[in-house]
């Protein structure tokens, strides 16, 4: 009864943990997926059309070449969305800035939706150019609110709930991908289309949970909205301590303005905190996981897996991630940031060591493929324990009030950019290494681990405040050795 009465007492952030995650970090999952089951089938639609419409008949290679674009247009719309992010979240604010970018993702889904009956490919090019936009935005927006609306003590906990929507979102669209779901030759621009039931779920329910109190105290210096929005998330408890320690962040920022991302880049009180974003923003990336959804379905190919089960051998290494992710959201306050983020890359690193060796010998050994197929499911488990979901959540600690919008801007366009720079070279890096593709990803996983161990300060539970006076120590470390 005790637990109960303390969800009751909880239960406006935990609407707003599932609205403001549900057309969130589970809208960018269910992006992610939706697209990969259909592509034969629209392949054909558009070799169809451009015959239909064009009088051309396309080779194999435009074919390719104009779903490339397609697949390509998404992070490109990611990565404006990323630069809307900032100054829609100081504008808007968090809660509505999250709001206002399912007008791009209902857009993209009536576009792609309605591409067949169009006879339009480009349609659905345009749509997941909208997509994308909805993705930049509140990939980042959504932590950034989450972590401004948790207590400190379990600020973690909360900000973390990100990755397990995500993870859910990447499940949930492999199986509504499936064929006997949305994943028929009949049914895809439904697929397509579903993106769409997330937005709607969250503009119903997101507009009864409570703007971020930070933002309400310290941007529009509006106490009593503050004291009211507190109140929605955290029942009739006693807020005076933690009222106080945002006056006293308030008084830290004073007459500040809200910075700008070039701001950051000339100001050395934030110098390592751009450091720490620009190392985990990278690392998220370049790290491989991608790359290892991408290998997925040539491995269990190779293991004797018959092709029309291998969707089902798909679907479960998104569940993998799913289960890591809960597990890492569950222990985020015990172990911390560093732990889960410096255990999650190491063993990446190990696996993806044993996925090289397997490779190599795939053709060598009979029962290697099998091994392949364990480093798969075991590297795309240690990915979800630390880097799928903490490195969203660092910025949001490290970064003041009035730097957090820019410091989302730069994180989230380096997410981006280099989403979009993997995408475009890994065929390339295949076709230079072969089985050896995997040695890039695993040396920049191996100095990312390095720099976290190094360099990385733990933040649980710190205040805002507390963390920006240990940067603010190691920013200027020479001055203060010199007084």
């Amino acid at each position: 009864m005790r637990h109960v009465r303390s969800l009751l007492q909880i239960r406006g952030l935990l609407l707003t943990i599932f609205a403001a995650s549900i057309g969130g970090t589970f809208q960018y999952g269910l992006n992610n997926t939706i697209i990969n089951a259909p592509t034969i089938y629209i392949l054909k639609f558009i070799a169809e059309t451009c015959t239909k419409h064009y009088g051309m008949q396309l080779e194999s290679w435009s074919i390719t070449l104009l779903w490339s674009i397609t697949v390509a247009t998404y992070p490109v719309g990611g990565l404006v969305g990323a630069l809307l992010a900032g100054p829609l979240a100081i504008t808007c604010g968090r809660r509505n800035s999250l709001l206002l970018s399912n007008i791009f993702v209902l857009v993209g889904a009536l576009l792609m939706g309605l591409s067949r009956t169009a006879e339009s490919f480009e349609m659905i090019i345009i749509g997941r150019f909208f997509s994308g936009i909805n993705s930049g935005v509140v990939m980042k927006n959504n932590s950034m609110y989450l972590g401004e609306c948790a207590p400190k003590k379990i600020r973690g906990l909360v900000s973390l709930s990100i990755a397990p929507f995500i993870a859910a979102g990447l499940v949930v669209g492999q199986t509504i991908g499936l064929r006997e779901i949305l994943g028929s030759e009949e049914l895809w621009p439904l697929l397509l289309a579903s993106c769409a039931v997330p937005a709607l779920i969250q503009l119903i329910t997101l507009p009864w949970c409570p703007e971020s109190p930070r933002y309400l105290l310290i941007d529009r210096e509006n106490k009593n909205l503050c004291i009211k929005a507190l109140r929605r998330l955290r029942g009739e408890v006693d807020l005076t301590a933690e009222i106080d320690e945002m006056l006293k962040e308030q008084t830290a920022v004073k007459g500040q303005r809200a910075k700008r991302p070039w701001d950051l880049f000339r100001d050395r009180s934030f110098r390592w905190q751009l450091i720490c974003a620009f190392v985990l923003s990278c690392g998220i990336q370049l790290c491989g996981n991608d790359v290892t959804y991408f290998y997925a379905v040539y491995v269990f190919c190779t293991a004797g897996i018959p092709i029309e089960k291998i969707q089902f051998a798909t679907l479960g290494t998104g569940c993998c991630e799913l289960s890591s992710s809960l597990i890492s959201h569950l222990y985020i306050e015990q172990l911390g940031r560093r732990m889960l983020l410096m255990g999650g890359y190491i063993s990446m690193i190990v696996w993806a060591i044993l996925f090289t060796i397997s490779l190599t010998l795939q053709d060598k050994i009979s029962w290697m493929p099998y091994l392949s197929m364990v480093c798969i499911f075991a590297f795309i488990f240690s990915f979800g324990l630390g880097p799928a979901g903490v490195t969203g959540i660092i910025p949001m600690e490290i970064f003041d009030q009035t730097a957090r919008p820019a410091a989302y801007v730069i994180s989230g366009s380096l997410l981006w950019i280099n989403f979009i720079f993997v995408g475009m070279t890994f065929p390339f890096v295949i076709g230079a290494l072969g089985s050896l593709c995997y040695v890039p990803f695993l040396s920049f996983s191996f100095l990312t681990t390095l720099f976290i161990g190094f360099f990385l300060p733990e933040t649980k539970g710190k205040t805002f405040l507390e963390i920006s006076e240990e940067f603010h120590k190691r920013n200027f470390k020479a001055q203060i050795e010199q007084a």
